[in-house]
């Protein structure tokens, strides 16, 4: 018999009982689909983060005072441990450093031909630019001389440009900071979100002697800092860099061996690695709990195919008493349960893909269908349909063909 009757044999099977075959197959189409969802929500989830936190900026280590130093758990507004002669020891003393910039970060309402945007306002110097990974799209950064000076100049993010002025050119343009009057000289370049659906585009930058003496006032020290960003020249010098920067803040401050630092760093590329790692194993995780129900559609289409060889007994052994061999029994069963796998592979991972992109949609998240979720999906239902088929094909194969046709 030749191999392509076998399929015809067997096609006809699985056509010939549409309603048992579709319910056979619903186990795989919902292991298939529950995989290929949990694995593209994991991956989406997993670009996310990292876009989340390479908005920060590439190679960058952030430090912040220790507002939990001390018997006394201290409030936010009272770690002041930082200060400007911090941020230029790094800048001359520490190797492989791109680049230092100190910054204070208030709240203000900003108003302007008669339209006013409440938003975030930065107090940094020039290099805050390449410390952040961020570009003028229109004008000019403040320059050191005029940061020095703590002129009242402004760059202004995207969605506050356009929040104030629409899609007029805002350059030139005088703006009101609370009660305080400036000028605005740039426009930075879109960067999207970030974090949990944080505006990277919402913040204002000023000189940081200007916001320390207009804006913060007296809630500082005249020399005090909130962060100080620092980014290393390479990837590769990153973690050198971070324990310089320990090391060199702890001598400034004075901290003996022994005690705890007043000062905390971040950095970026460990906080990146560590979160990707977590997601992974997630999504690991979902996979295989998604996985079972895989297992459940195998053991639903072993059952069936015994089902349909108890019924098939009379065809069966007719079929061997005309001259089929038990190989092409075995085959035809075979070939049956891998239909009907395959087919429900093919289905579950269509929903699958759906269904990831209406998350995705849904979630705001990029929708990341892995490229070998096809093949793994497919592969998965020819193996499931393998060997959950063996079983019956082999119980069929063994009938006796006089006894089969003996039997009603």
């Amino acid at each position: 018999m030749r191999f392509y009757e076998l399929i015809r044999f067997a096609v006809g099977a699985i056509v010939a009982h549409p309603m048992r075959s579709a319910l056979t197959s619903l186990g795989v189409v919902i292991g298939v689909a529950a995989v290929v969802m949990m694995t593209a929500i994991g991956l989406g989830a997993q670009q996310r983060i990292t876009g989340a936190i390479s908005g920060l900026g590439s190679n960058l280590i952030i430090v912040m005072p220790n507002f939990q130093r001390g018997p006394v758990s201290q409030g936010a507004g009272a770690g002041q441990s930082l200060r400007d002669a911090d941020a230029e020891a790094i800048s001359r003393q520490v190797e492989d450093v791109a680049a230092v910039a100190p910054s204070v970060t208030s709240r203000a309402q900003l108003a302007a031909d008669g339209a006013n945007w409440n938003t975030r306002i930065e107090g940094v110097t020039p290099e805050y630019l390449i410390a952040r990974d961020l570009v003028i799209s229109n004008g000019r950064m403040f320059d050191e001389r005029e940061a020095r000076q703590g002129r009242k100049v402004l760059v202004l993010g995207a969605t506050v440009a356009r929040e104030l002025w629409g899609d007029a050119d805002p350059v030139g343009r005088r703006v009101r900071v609370r009660t305080v009057p400036f000028e605005v000289i740039g426009v930075l370049e879109s960067k999207g979100q970030a974090g949990l659906g944080q505006d990277q585009d919402d913040v204002v930058l000023a000189p940081l002697q200007a916001v320390r003496s207009r804006l913060v006032g007296r809630r500082f020290r005249g020399d005090a800092i909130q962060t100080i960003y620092v980014k290393s020249n390479e990837a590769e010098t990153l973690d050198r860099v971070q324990e310089d920067v320990v090391n060199l803040l702890r001598d400034q401050h004075k901290i003996r061996q022994g005690e705890e630092d007043d000062f905390q760093t971040q950095n970026m590329a460990s906080i990146l690695a560590t979160m990707q790692a977590a997601v992974a194993t997630f999504t690991i995780f979902l996979a295989a709990v998604a996985a079972v129900s895989l297992v459940v559609g195998g053991v639903g289409i072993m059952n069936i195919m015994l089902v349909s060889v108890t019924e098939r007994t009379r065809e069966i052994g007719l079929r061997m008493a005309l001259g089929a061999k038990r190989s092409h029994v075995l085959i035809q069963f075979a070939l049956e349960s891998i239909a009907l796998s395959m087919a429900g592979g093919l289905l579950g991972l269509l929903i699958g893909i759906g269904g990831a992109l209406t998350v995705a949609k849904l979630a705001g998240w990029p929708a990341a269908i892995p490229p070998w979720a096809a093949p793994l999906a497919l592969g998965f239902s020819m193996a499931v349909g393998l060997v959950f088929g063996a079983y019956p094909s082999w119980r069929a194969a063994r009938l006796d063909p006089i006894e089969a046709l003996r039997r009603e």
